[in-house]
């Protein structure tokens, strides 16, 4: 999508659309980002061709949870699994062996859902996956985009609230996740805010596609809080549904809300525009 201010108004215009499919390997489902990759670049290809010149800058967001590692060198190593691979059935009888169901959520405030990352990475650890093992950094889906397109590394504070390992009281990730899971917290990346500037494309991907010294920006990267953001309320008493592959009914509000009922409801406290972040790797 393009998006042109007026003076009053924002008006979009689709620029190009692409199918986004998950990949069966060996009975098991991946994200094919590189491909992603390729057709955001067509896309950007196409809005330089329409308005004879590049955007003022681009931003990514996709769905939550989803991760990918690098190693040492800087590389992806292999496709990033899907939220829906079986890996993680019967994850949860495992997981509440080393933190249990309501220190997890007073510590995350986020509803227990199998697909979440923090169950992801444990099952990774529990089958002494060999990517985790050599892993360097960890990268969320927009997070590996963005560093396709610009080289640096980064976590949006909605998206690093989905994965269940950050911590919106303390509003760093949290320590005794890792140390339970017994992986390196290290791994993580510093948290940015929405509308934080990460970097510009690569020369060689300006030339590519045409569109030079493009920006590009951390939206809210989750797509329900970017769904969020947009819905044009100003009143205080006011609720929203996103509807995609599933649907979703909510609130916002000025802090989380991990109460024991939030906890019995298995409620959900996701980020959205309000900054909320402040944990730096360093």
């Amino acid at each position: 999508m393009s998006g042109s201010f007026s003076g009053n108004k924002l008006e979009l215009k689709e620029i190009d659309r692409f199918v986004i499919g998950m990949t069966n390997i060996y009975d098991n489902w991946y994200w094919n980002v590189y491909q992603f990759f390729e057709n955001i670049k067509k896309g950007i290809s196409k809005s330089v061709g329409q308005f004879g010149y590049p955007a003022s800058g681009m931003a990514i967001n996709t769905w939550g949870v989803d991760f990918g590692l690098l190693s040492e060198n800087g590389e992806l190593m292999g496709l990033p699994f899907a939220y829906r691979d079986p890996r993680t059935d019967g994850i949860f009888e495992k997981f509440f062996k080393i933190i249990s169901k309501e220190d997890l959520y007073k510590l995350t405030g986020i509803q227990l859902m199998q697909i979440n990352s923090i169950f992801q990475l444990y099952a990774m650890k529990i089958r002494n996956h060999p990517f985790l093992k050599m892993a360097k950094d960890l990268l969320f889906i927009p997070d590996i985009l963005n560093y396709f397109f610009t080289g640096k590394k980064n976590t949006e504070f909605s998206f690093a609230t989905t994965s269940q390992m950050y911590n919106p009281i303390q509003k760093r990730w949290e320590q005794k996740i890792f140390e339970k899971m017994e992986i390196p917290m290290n791994i993580m990346q510093d948290i940015i805010e929405p509308g934080t500037e990460i970097g510009v494309i690569k020369k060689s991907i300006g030339d590519e596609t045409g569109a030079s010294n493009l920006k590009v920006f951390a939206p809210v990267s989750h797509d329900t809080g970017s769904a969020v953001a947009a819905v044009p309320a100003c009143e205080k008493n006011w609720a929203y549904i996103s509807s995609g592959t599933w649907s979703l009914l909510g609130v916002e509000t000025k802090s989380p809300i991990i109460s024991p009922t939030a906890s019995r409801l298995n409620f959900t406290n996701e980020g959205g525009l309000t900054p909320l972040s402040g944990y730096k790797k360093t």
